[in-house]
């Protein structure tokens, strides 16, 4: 399982980090136990045309046994790309005129990739603007009035949610996609679409540590 934490460090910044970077010690999402580290893995994250290959810690929860790979906000679970440039390629195509072959040629990725991560997005539109709009209103913010195209609906829930969160401490930093990314566990564009992260009744996503 994945667990994602609010890192608002650059891609670049977190790479020279390494394993050194100061990395939270959340509880156990299943028993909230305090976890304690437990290794590691490399992978690899593309941004601006070039990959990059990062840190990921694992977690081990000492109750339950359990393991949690601990990603940071800019990446999605399954996905090669940062989240900004997918995110920023959804809004291009869901949410405006832009196509998905010049949206896909200013991110610097295949065709294909974009095109899958818009039908994603578009499959998931419906349940990500329920949810993200009940998140904003938990948090405080607007109600948002649903348009009629789902993937506008989609994308003006995750802003508002977006805004509210961004009256808190540590959340304006990180942006709006990887904002997206940290509350949905990194599904936000996942073929499985039970995130065990989003709790919008409970806030049960990690809060980002104070400036």
């Amino acid at each position: 399982m994945a667990i994602v934490w609010p890192c608002p460090l650059a891609v670049d910044a977190y790479v020279a980090a390494g394993r050194k970077a100061e990395f939270p010690r959340p509880g156990c999402p299943s028993c909230r136990v305090p976890m304690v580290f437990w290794s590691g893995y490399r992978r690899h994250v593309r941004e601006a045309g070039g990959c990059r290959k990062i840190f990921i810690p694992r977690l081990r929860c000492p109750s339950c046994r359990v393991t949690h790979a601990l990603l940071p906000a800019f990446v999605l679970a399954w996905r090669l790309d940062a989240a900004e440039t997918i995110g920023t390629v959804i809004a291009a195509v869901a949410g405006g005129p832009g196509g998905v072959r010049p949206s896909a040629e200013w991110a610097g990725v295949p065709h294909t990739t974009a095109r899958g991560w818009c039908r994603r997005f578009a499959a998931r539109a419906p349940a990500l603007g329920v949810g993200f709009a009940a998140l904003a209103v938990e948090l405080g913010g607007e109600p948002v009035r649903p348009p009629a195209d789902p993937g506008r609906f989609a994308l003006a829930a995750v802003g508002a949610a977006f805004d509210a969160a961004a009256g808190l401490p540590g959340w304006l930093v990180l942006g709006t996609w990887r904002f997206a990314s940290a509350v949905t566990g990194g599904r936000l564009i996942a073929a499985n679409t039970i995130s065990p992260w989003l709790v919008v009744g409970n806030r049960r996503f990690m809060p980002p540590v104070p400036p």
